[in-house]
């Protein structure tokens, strides 16, 4: 749920969300109309919100392949990591070339 339009949810409510879609799933013709239930019951934008939580629920629980929300914030604190390495290492590339030439440059 990334992007500057999309709302952010409390982590509280996608849970609540996902128990819901499972405790009322039996009173649906469908587990889509249940998801659509539960998003209207709880005030989420749209059932493919509600959707969505459910496959990673399914997910994190092992039920279902795919990458867990673990992972994932393991892998974008990875990238934030290597994105401050890669800056800091471009700041010392500089830095050095900057010291060479002044050593390099003939004494008074």
């Amino acid at each position: 749920m990334s992007g500057s339009t999309s709302k952010r949810y409390p982590a509280e409510l996608r849970e609540r969300a996902v128990r819901m879609v499972a405790e009322v799933r039996a009173e649906h013709e469908s587990e889509w109309a249940a998801m659509s239930r539960v998003a209207e019951l709880l005030g989420v934008g749209t059932p493919e919100t509600v959707r969505k939580w459910c496959r990673q629920a399914q997910v994190d629980a092992g039920q279902r392949p795919g990458v867990t929300s673990e992972e994932s914030a393991e892998l974008k604190r990875l990238k934030r990591e290597n994105a401050e390495l890669k800056r800091a290492n471009a700041i010392l590339k500089s830095a050095s070339a900057f010291f060479a030439a002044e050593l390099d440059r003939p004494q008074r």
